[in-house]
């Protein structure tokens, strides 16, 4: 017999593997979900982990926020512990331009009820007592901001959803849709066509590809992102926030007994080139240790790369894509999707199931916004 769903979802990430336990939460029976490669080993893998609620626009301060409900209690709701770090987000400002930006910006948090602070120079050597203040010009902190491990947190998710009945086929892509009178009849996974009249697209960086497979444009790119952690390493202490050279996107942070940081280079041209460049790896320990002189006795341990998946707006895809009915999306989160995750499978759950998303409203990350010329730029993007 022909393998028939109720909806199939493409990726296993942790978007997909969140919008399929919040939709069989809600009722939705027969779910199956494809992943070219195994659960959480894809974007969401290499992803730092970070988790934060400053953001520049409403929509992602509210998403954050439902999904910080959710790792604060994660253990208790999943059953599985993601090694959540409470240290907090400080964002290093050292331009007048970002001063009047992250000054507005936090009046919009707090007035959100995010517990964000002003620090001037002389308060941020309190808080990472390693970094050089000389050229900055005042810091936002918000203690609960954080990190957490991606891959024990996706893996969890995944698991509460297969004990709910969702079917996750891992090293299974998707390799087309059978589309008739304008909607989705089915989705192709190699030889076999899963009969459905509703497929969600949430394949990260690979979403692009995907859209086309249906015939339609969603328009995000890959960017190469890589990533470092030092070998154990005391002169900075394992205390200290994630800290974050806005200007230039430096970050750093406590892993393990030592430190993880990157920084984007902004040359680097769209594609899927995972290798870890050895001259941008010098570049950015040279930033490290201009910003912050103690990791001058640091070694490398490794390093991975990875990918953003960008949009024009820096912010996601999220909802039904016109041209095609039953065909819907959750992608392009610029490098903040694993920390909005919980949330994003929520309002997508809601908006599948009543027709709008009620936790959050979703609506100004509709993708009919960039055929539209409606963009919602976030400006808090590392």
């Amino acid at each position: 017999m022909a393998r028939t769903a109720d909806a199939v979802i493409i990726g296993a990430g942790i978007m997909g593997c969140s919008i399929a336990y919040y939709l069989a939460s809600r009722g939705v029976k027969d779910i199956v979900v494809l992943e070219q490669d195994q659960i959480a080993r894809g974007a969401t893998a290499d992803a730092a982990g970070g988790i934060r609620l400053q953001f520049s626009t409403e929509t992602n301060i509210r998403l954050a926020q439902v999904s910080l409900e959710v790792w604060e209690h994660f253990p208790e709701l999943f059953g599985t512990e993601i090694g959540l770090r409470q240290q907090g987000y400080l964002f290093l400002l050292t331009t007048d331009d970002e001063v009047k930006t992250f000054r507005a910006n936090a009046a919009l948090q707090e007035s959100l009820g995010v517990p964000v602070r002003w620090l001037d120079p002389a308060e941020i050597g309190a808080l990472n007592p390693a970094v050089r203040v000389d050229d900055v010009l005042g810091a936002t902190f918000c203690p609960r901001d954080g990190w957490a491990d991606p891959y024990s947190a996706t893996t969890g998710i995944a698991r509460a959803a297969r004990q709910l009945g969702v079917e996750i086929r891992e090293e299974t892509a998707a390799t087309g849709f059978v589309i008739e009178g304008g909607r989705v009849r089915g989705v192709r996974a190699g030889d076999e066509v899963i009969s459905t009249p509703l497929a969600i697209i949430c394949a990260g960086p690979h979403s692009r590809g995907v859209g086309e497979l249906a015939g339609v444009d969603i328009p995000i790119l890959p960017y190469r992102r890589m990533s470092f952690i030092t070998e154990p390493f005391d002169a900075v202490p394992a205390t200290v926030p994630m800290t974050i050279e806005f200007r230039s996107g430096l970050y750093f942070h406590p892993e393990s007994h030592g430190f993880l940081f990157g920084m984007a280079n902004p040359d680097d041209p769209p594609g899927f080139n995972k290798t870890v460049d050895d001259e941008w790896m010098m570049r950015t320990v040279e930033a490290l240790c201009a910003r912050a002189p103690a990791f001058e006795e640091a070694r490398v341990m490794r390093g991975w790369a990875g990918f953003y998946e960008i949009t024009p707006d820096d912010n996601p895809l999220l909802g039904w894509i016109d041209e095609v009915e039953g065909l819907a999306v959750a992608a392009g989160f610029s490098g903040h999707g694993f920390m909005q995750g919980p949330a994003v499978g929520m309002c997508m759950a809601e908006l599948i199931t009543e027709g709008r998303a009620t936790t959050v409203d979703i609506s100004a990350f509709a993708p009919s916004r960039f055929r539209e010329g409606r963009l919602a730029q976030e400006h808090n993007v590392i």
